[in-house]
């Protein structure tokens, strides 16, 4: 009897959560962005109570990573989430007037990420 060939579990995926404010322009570009990457899991959020998806207990849970687009951003959740375990906080320092999908912040959001998801994740 022939054996079967072993299957080689997949790594584990990096979960990251990129935010910003309303969850409209910025972490909704990045998760796009991110979206197909063979190593990591993405979700995007906001902070503000009328935010398209707002920042919740359960994404602070799930994250092994979190971007934020803003200093107040990182302020805000640790706030927020004051006495949770939180994962590592980045800030990506992009401001708030480039529309979703821009070409400019694309570019902004590439440039700021993909450095550090390399150190994290090899080449």
């Amino acid at each position: 009897m022939a054996e079967s060939p072993r299957e080689t579990p997949a790594p584990a995926r990096l979960k990251v959560l990129f935010v910003c404010t309303l969850n409209q322009w910025r972490s909704p570009t990045a998760e796009a962005l991110y979206r197909g990457h063979p190593r990591l899991e993405v979700r995007s959020a906001g902070i503000r109570s009328n935010a398209r998806r707002r920042i919740k207990f359960g994404d602070i849970k799930w994250a092994d990573l979190i971007f934020v687009m803003e200093l107040d951003h990182k302020r805000w959740i640790q706030e927020q989430f004051r006495g949770a375990e939180l994962p590592p906080i980045r800030n990506l320092e992009i401001t708030a007037n480039l529309h979703y999908m821009d070409s400019e912040l694309q570019h902004l959001l590439r440039t700021a990420i993909d450095p550090e998801i390399e150190a994290l994740l090899g080449p």
